[in-house]
């Protein structure tokens, strides 16, 4: 009987420390993508209408403390993240290429990319720009708003697939099969790449941004790229006739 209470002591705590890791990954989660929403269809449209002193104003006051929201909150949702597949993979024993595993990391991967682009792209980038607004530089932000912009507009288009992965995880039926895990995959992973690396050509011969420059391409594109998540789940984890 003492072992039975430990047994479900153990397991009661295990479920209890991955829920609330995943209850600070949702909080986190909302505040970073809401944050990216914000600045991509709100911010972003109301700085192109406005005057320059409103915008300067804007840049010198507001956009740092919403920048500090929307980074802090990348980094806890990444956080959360790693240590909920962690948990699952190891103290909950779930299969390393069960359906659960392989469409979470899909989300991860997308998540990863997100994460980075915030950290190593767009906050040192915006560091410029609010930077010239206070007058604490003379360096022309231009190429740095540029190169925000397009990583900004790069997480909004990613953000959508790696949501409906998220959500598909768990609540997406399949008659799933691992057997093409590794070319679904590598397939996600080569498109991730592709696109990421268009991102980050900003400062050079210039990344291809007319899908996704306005706010209506960025959307559409993302929905298309998680419905095109969506068939290749379709085509590649579930099981083949006879098998």
């Amino acid at each position: 009987m003492f072992g039975g209470i430990m047994e479900l002591t153990l397991f009661t705590t295990t479920n209890g420390l991955y829920y609330l890791v995943k209850y600070i990954h949702f909080l986190s989660g909302v505040t970073w993508i809401g944050m990216l929403y914000y600045f991509n269809f709100v911010q972003g449209p109301f700085f192109n209408e406005t005057d320059a002193d409103t915008k300067k104003n804007a840049t010198q006051k507001l956009v740092p403390r919403a920048l500090w929201w929307f980074r802090w909150g990348a980094m806890f949702t990444f956080l959360s993240g790693i240590a909920m597949i962690a948990i699952a993979l190891g103290a909950q024993g779930i299969p390393h290429n069960s359906q659960w595993v392989v469409v979470i990391l899909v989300g991860a991967l997308f998540g990863t990319v997100m994460w980075a682009n915030v950290w190593f792209v767009i906050w040192p980038n915006q560091k410029v720009v609010i930077a010239k607004a206070k007058g604490e530089t003379t360096v022309d932000p231009a190429p740095n708003a540029n190169r925000a912009f397009v990583a900004s507009r790069t997480n909004t288009f990613f953000s959508i697939p790696m949501l409906f992965a998220m959500g598909a995880a768990r609540n997406l039926p399949l008659n799933y099969s691992p057997e093409r895990l590794r070319i679904f995959l590598g397939i996600i992973v080569l498109l991730i790449v592709i696109f990421e690396v268009n991102a980050l050509r900003a400062d050079q011969n210039g990344p291809t941004v007319k899908p996704i420059k306005t706010v209506k391409a960025v959307i559409t594109s993302g929905v298309i790229f998680a419905l095109v998540t969506y068939v290749l789940m379709e085509l590649l984890l579930v099981k083949t006739q006879g098998a």
